[in-house]
């Protein structure tokens, strides 16, 4: 069975949208991981129907290597972003991790992803589960 790590802070409103749509479309045959930088953050993903849960710079660093796929919006490589939630040490555990990583291109940390196309959250959760689809041969 495929994990797949689903990580997010502040409120977990992108990283509940994911999980839910993840649950959705692959039911039980994926391990949904939810990693929140705070337990809000993993309440909410818990609430959608992951598996397991925990919360934390540890969590985030130790489970980083040992699942297939990391999912989340792409603030999640940025020391400091999700105003200082994101430490550097989780944005290296995730960066090095030898995990796929599916981001979804949210300009929210004054970074600009130059060649991609600005759409409603809804409508890129879409494509990341389609991505997911063909990364794990489902």
């Amino acid at each position: 069975m495929k994990k797949i790590a689903v990580i997010d802070g502040q409120g977990g409103g992108i990283g509940t949208l994911i999980t839910k749509r993840l649950r959705e479309e692959f039911v039980d045959s994926i391990e949904i991981i939810a990693l929140g930088t705070n337990s809000t953050a993993t309440a909410s993903m818990m609430k959608s129907k992951a598996n397991r849960g925990a919360t934390g710079e540890n969590a985030i660093i130790v489970n980083a290597s040992k699942v297939d796929v990391i999912v989340g919006p792409l603030s999640i490589l940025l020391p400091n972003a999700m105003f200082g939630e994101m430490t550097e040490k989780m944005a290296v555990a995730i960066s090095l991790s030898p995990s796929k990583k599916i981001l979804l291109p949210l300009n929210q940390e004054s970074i600009e992803i130059v060649g991609t196309v600005k759409e409603p959250l809804p409508h890129l959760i879409e494509k990341l589960i389609d991505r997911i689809k063909e990364v794990i041969n489902v």
